[in-house]
């Protein structure tokens, strides 16, 4: 499964109207912690495949996205579920934290 990249123009149907659970990286291009997270995120996306879908957003690309969610430091993921937002992670995190927070939504 491949992270997809998502924009203010595709983001309620690519993540508000998924079937099952989306985590969302927003992050920007300058941001020396989103790049230490992106290596991290990607091992999530693949260790849950099938079970979560992975999306990220730059949000200097989107600033409409991003401040609907009030993302105010980067990065920050956003679990959805149903459209919803169900889990907020701020700032670099290992991969078993992560791993943790998102299997709580993936279970069946």
């Amino acid at each position: 499964m491949s992270i997809v990249h998502v924009s203010d123009a595709d983001f309620k149907n690519k993540v508000l109207e998924a079937e099952g659970p989306v985590l969302v990286d927003f992050w920007a291009d300058w941001c020396g912690p989103c790049r230490m997270v992106a290596p991290v995120v990607e091992e999530v996306a693949q260790a849950t495949e099938g079970k979560l879908q992975v999306a990220k957003l730059d949000v200097d690309a989107n600033a409409v996205t991003a401040s609907q969610y009030g993302i105010m430091s980067i990065p920050t993921l956003l679990v959805f579920k149903g459209g919803e937002v169900v889990e907020k992670l701020v700032g670099f995190m290992p991969k078993d934290a992560m791993m943790q927070v998102v299997n709580k939504h993936t279970q069946n």
